[in-house]
């Protein structure tokens, strides 16, 4: 069986208490699922974690620690210790270790994930077209678009300051933001740096395809928007979004506002 190491994933339950006091008990503030974390280096000389290498998944431990040890390094990393804890108390952590991953394995399952993730966004959204009569476009990335209304001029650049009009749905054509929807409370212009990171990346995308003036739609896999990132109810995990955009203006950036988010 695997040894957990320095920057493995492991994923295990623990019970911290002081005597009869619970500090912690993760089958509670989880949901019963496992506390998930990559394995540090211990800190101090009986760190509990330098113990957690000598499991192996499926292995239930208990490591007692000094108060006054436990006590030192939390305050030095300016955190919280419990006032009523003695220096002569032990604190008690038992735990149960659940799985252990090298960081090459979790890696490789994020890309497996990925890639099973596209495809399934690339079938629904065929199957949407296919429904709906529509003929998009498709870019190397996988982003698909329309460009309903063709602008003049030049395209957006990247560094470009560009204010556009957009309404934003799922596959279902149920809105969740517009900045012309009234309901959304936020009737008013919408300003970014194109290209540089300041909105997610089937936008950065699409907007270099549009001239002032163009109206277009955006059909936007989960990979290309927020991936497996949920944002509120209204974006779950994974979610293909639909956006209808118009730029309005095309300008200079102040020279500020032109540096890439990091």
């Amino acid at each position: 069986d695997q040894h957990p190491k320095v920057n493995d994933v492991i994923e295990m339950h623990v019970h911290i208490r002081i005597g009869d006091s619970v500090l912690l008990d993760s089958r509670k503030m989880n949901n019963n699922e496992p506390f998930k974390f990559p394995l540090m280096e211990g800190q101090f000389k009986s760190d509990w974690v330098t113990g957690i290498p000598l499991m192996t998944p499926g292995d239930s431990a208990i490591f007692y620690v000094p108060v006054d040890s436990a006590k030192k390094y939390a305050t030095a990393q300016g955190g919280m210790f419990p006032e009523f804890a003695k220096s002569t108390d032990t604190v008690v952590y038992s735990i149960k270790l659940v799985s252990v991953a090298s960081s090459d394995e979790i890696k490789k399952q994020e890309e497996e994930q990925a890639n099973k993730q596209t495809t399934e966004d690339d079938a629904k959204l065929q199957a949407y077209f296919s429904e709906k009569g529509i003929t998009p476009q498709k870019t190397a990335s996988g982003l698909y678009y329309v460009i309903d209304k063709e602008g003049t001029g030049a395209n957006v650049e990247k560094g470009k300051l560009v204010t556009v009009n957009y309404t934003g749905t799922n596959l279902e054509g149920k809105p969740f933001d517009s900045n012309v929807d009234p309901q959304f409370k936020h009737v008013e212009p919408f300003q970014f740096v194109a290209g540089v990171g300041q909105v997610i990346p089937g936008w950065d995308e699409g907007l270099l395809l549009l001239k002032k003036g163009s109206k277009a739609h955006f059909y936007i896999p989960s990979k290309l928007a927020y991936g497996p990132r949920a944002m509120g109810d209204e974006i779950p995990a994974n979610s293909i979004l639909v956006f209808d955009v118009e730029v309005v203006k095309i300008e200079d950036a102040p020279a500020t506002e032109a540096a890439p988010v990091q």
